[in-house]
């Protein structure tokens, strides 16, 4: 009799230890999930609609007005190989402008390929492609002088997950109904690539 109560004393204490063990495994297992996904995930410290930039004609341009639409952001040049990707990005905002906003910035970054003034690239999108979607002062999309809308774009640490900046001309960032940057396509990507297409859920 006294052997079994013995054996279920420590039977029982046996099973409080493993239970302790296991619930203060479960915390420290918890408490570092968080902190691995809070890393994996970096929470974006700006969106879309915190810039305010100038329009060709240099009026400001507040871009929090395109909230509840998706944008996909172009960098755009005169005299480079993928200059006729102004009609398809022109063709698909016709057709989609009322969901999804296309929006130009010219860049001379890349071969000095945008050397014109902003005078000059309006008139030669207006006469060659007939361009309608919203088109933005000449920026800098790469280095010491990078527009700040670039910088968000390009880094990380202000984006979330984002360290790709443009490779060439007419490079695309796609931004969500919340202003959130989703996804980033080189230049050879056009409206009618199936992965653009996911991406902008068309």
């Amino acid at each position: 009799m006294k052997k079994n109560l013995i054996f279920t004393m420590a039977a029982l204490a046996l099973v409080f230890s493993l239970s302790s063990f296991m619930s203060l495994s479960s915390l420290v297992n918890g408490i570092f999930a968080d902190e691995r996904a809070a890393a994996a995930n970096m929470a974006p410290t700006k969106s879309l609609y915190d810039f305010t930039v100038n329009s060709l004609d240099g009026k400001p341009v507040a871009l929090k007005g395109f909230k509840g639409k998706k944008v996909v952001i172009l960098n755009v040049a005169s005299k480079c190989g993928f200059t006729p990707q102004y009609a398809d990005w022109e063709k698909f905002y016709k057709e989609h402008g009322s969901k999804i906003v296309v929006l130009g910035f010219p860049a001379n970054n890349f071969k000095s390929q945008e050397p014109g003034s902003n005078e000059e690239i309006a008139e030669f999108c207006k006469k060659n492609y007939g361009v309608t979607f919203p088109m933005f002062e000449k920026v800098s999309v790469l280095g010491d002088d990078q527009a700040p809308i670039y910088k968000w774009l390009t880094h990380k640490d202000l984006n979330g997950w984002n360290d790709q900046a443009p490779t060439w001309n007419f490079c695309k960032y796609v931004i969500n109904e919340k202003g959130e940057l989703t996804n980033f396509f080189n230049s050879k990507v056009k409206p009618e690539d199936e992965e653009f297409k996911k991406a902008v859920g068309i």
